[in-house]
């Protein structure tokens, strides 16, 4: 779960792209830089996520079984909800309880 911020947008493949920039992890069981690429496996750019808006984003690793492909998920139907600070709070306190 981390604070991020869309910064492009490409569609690869099947799949979308988007370049995030990390602004703040709150609950991570993998190291996070301060750019990734969040991948959404389909084309229609689902769940829609705007350049430049904030977002609370939960995303899994997705390491296939060969090992050759190391990448963040946001998986269809995920979780991106626009970032407010009432949802930073929320999910704090749920960090300090899980």
């Amino acid at each position: 779960v981390f604070h991020g911020r869309i910064a492009a947008r490409r569609v690869v493949g099947q799949e979308t792209r988007y370049e995030v920039e990390v602004k703040a992890p709150y609950r991570q069981r993998f190291p996070l830089v301060a750019r990734e690429y969040l991948w959404v496996p389909n084309t229609c750019g689902c769940p829609a996520l705007r350049l430049g808006g904030d977002y609370l984003l939960m995303a899994r690793r997705h390491v296939n079984h060969e090992h050759t492909l190391n990448r963040i998920l946001l998986q269809d139907g995920g979780y991106a909800r626009p970032w407010t600070p009432r949802e930073a709070r929320l999910v704090r306190e749920a960090a300090r309880h899980c």
